[in-house]
């Protein structure tokens, strides 16, 4: 089993554990990730402004994979989405992608549509599968209680996907969690967004927003949040106590991406999961365990 992987531009900036986590879990469950230099940033940054841009890179991108004759594995929800969108709107507008080429032509490239798409909790859950996964636990986390939290790009808009699950009520990643033995919980708006992206514009409005996630995860004693993106892990871990000190609260929740979580089950050592590079420490999760 075989991906180029796309890491993005903010895990390796802003989110190592997750990019280290993913790997040291594809190692362990015989997925092999490989470097590509020439992938470049996806396009989602400047997509509110110039969505002919934002394809032309990520046709770019797709049209490294394809030479490479891989399919593209990312562990982020935004590169996921913008990639995927693209991927699908190319391949179904001929259109569309023989303009593109176009101008892919100037830079000795072409993208032909052949290539796959996937999140790396994707690849988990339909390619590698539950009894893998199951057959390598070596630890079981019984004791613990998460709560997941989805984001707005992992599976959605559901045309993007395919209506891969319920856009409403997924439970993809909570299933990916019960592999683990650890309990998931569900909360007052679990589909609501961090508020994240808005984190440039309006901090106040941001931080509410996640804040409002927060109380209602912290009423239910979750010992920790499962995440798969880290644009979302920007505001829940790295500024979860910007959070606390702005609204007078009091959360400590550790947040961990779902690599670090199953890899726990899987028996990996703390630090190659990247677990001490969380901003909000973990070392009562790993005491209850």
């Amino acid at each position: 089993m075989k991906y180029a992987f796309f890491i993005g531009c903010v895990s390796p900036i802003m989110a190592k554990q997750n990019e280290i986590s993913t790997r040291r879990v594809a190692e362990e469950l015989d997925v092999k990730l490989i470097d590509v230099n020439d992938f470049a940033c996806c396009g989602f940054p400047v997509k509110s402004m110039d969505v002919e841009t934002t394809l032309l890179l990520a046709a770019r991108n797709l049209s490294v994979a394809e030479k490479l004759g891989l399919d593209i594995c990312t562990c982020c929800s935004g590169c996921a989405a913008t990639l995927t969108k693209a991927n699908r709107e190319l391949i179904e507008n001929e259109q569309l992608r023989e303009d593109v080429n176009q101008k892919l032509q100037k830079i000795g490239r072409r993208y032909n549509g052949s290539v796959k798409v996937k999140h790396f909790a994707t690849v988990l859950y339909e390619d590698v599968g539950f009894e893998k996964i199951k057959s390598k636990i070596k630890k079981s986390l019984d004791h613990l209680t998460i709560a997941t939290h989805y984001g707005c790009h992992y599976h959605r808009p559901s045309n993007t996907y395919e209506r891969r699950e319920d856009p409403e009520f997924p439970t993809s990643l909570d299933e990916l969690v019960g592999l683990t033995g650890a309990e998931t919980v569900d909360y007052e708006d679990k589909m609501l967004c961090c508020g994240g992206n808005i984190l440039v514009v309006d901090e106040n409005i941001a931080y509410t927003m996640a804040s409002r996630k927060l109380d209602h995860i912290k009423t239910l004693a979750a010992d920790a949040i499962n995440l798969v993106c880290p644009n979302c892990n920007n505001i829940y871990d790295r500024n979860q106590r910007i959070i606390e000190r702005r609204l007078s609260k009091n959360y400590g929740i550790p947040v961990l991406f779902y690599p670090q979580i199953v890899g726990l089950a899987l028996g990996i050592n703390q630090e190659e999961l990247g677990l001490n590079l969380n901003r909000v420490k973990v070392s009562a999760l790993l005491d209850k365990m």
